[in-house]
């Protein structure tokens, strides 16, 4: 992205930044910028520190150096502050979150409920919209235990997008999913990423299942961002670390250490 994009037209920000968990740094020297309106593949192996930069986008992480801009403005520590933009951002948990003891429908509903004084009529009229959006309009009375895993997914994505936040922040969206269900949720995140206009970050190890949705790509490997660009330049890329991650391959200048990344859940 050129310099000299207008602030406008940037969602995410993140300027030198180094982000700690306890006295371990788990990612230095980050500079990321996110376009308004694209997608966005953050990529890495697990324990790369993925779930560390998305806990330093919705606040839930400060960090130990740089600033971190999401939706045109640094992200805040007043709880106050915070609670507001985070109605802005919409994520995806790989474990969906469903509460098991409401409905679909009031699972979509909550946001609303939580966050809004609509009243009940407004609130119906809008869950059918998102459930319909996610193509499980008539799923509203089902519990999440009468859901497959896809049906689950698309729901917890129906609920994220409860608030119509410009920005989605899908966390592994594909964990657990057989190879139909993984095509129809990359799908769908790209076609509701254009008809409503966001703007997503997808945080995954699914290399070949992102990159055909994606603008952009980025790899994470050991504490830094080691590629940027287009899915085409990855895929040419001869970086050896880069070909390691993308070939699965057990041996090379990623480090693989079982009791250092049980420590970091990315």
């Amino acid at each position: 992205m050129s310099p000299d994009t207008p602030p406008q037209d940037i969602a995410v920000r993140l300027t030198d930044v180094r982000l700690d968990r306890g006295t371990r740094t788990v990612l230095s020297g980050i500079d990321l910028t996110v376009p308004r309106g694209s997608i966005t593949a953050v990529l890495g192996p697990s324990g790369s520190g993925k779930s560390t930069l998305l806990a330093a986008l919705t606040g839930e992480l400060v960090p130990a150096a740089g600033q971190v801009e999401v939706l045109g403005q640094a992200v805040p520590q007043r709880q106050r502050a915070l609670l507001e933009l985070r109605k802005g951002i919409g994520v995806l948990l790989q474990g969906n979150g469903l509460l098991t003891d409401l409905t679909v429908a009031e699972n979509v509903a909550l946001p609303l409920r939580t966050h809004t004084k609509l009243p009940r009529p407004v609130i119906d009229r809008l869950v059918a919209m998102k459930l319909h959006a996610v193509g499980l309009r008539t799923a509203g009375d089902l519990y999440p235990r009468e859901l497959s895993g896809g049906m689950a997914r698309r729901v917890a994505l129906a609920r994220a997008l409860a608030l119509d936040p410009p920005l989605m922040v899908y966390d592994e969206p594909l964990t657990g999913l057989d190879p139909i269900a993984s095509g129809v949720i990359m799908s769908l995140i790209s076609r509701l990423n254009d008809s409503l206009g966001l703007t997503s970050i997808i945080v995954t190890h699914h290399v070949h299942e992102t990159l055909p949705v994606a603008d952009r790509a980025i790899v994470i490997a050991n504490g830094r961002i080691v590629f940027s660009g287009t899915p085409a330049e990855l895929e040419a890329t001869t970086d050896p670390l880069v070909l390691q991650f993308l070939r699965g391959e057990p041996d090379g200048p990623i480090a693989f250490d079982t009791a250092e990344r049980s420590r970091e859940t990315a």
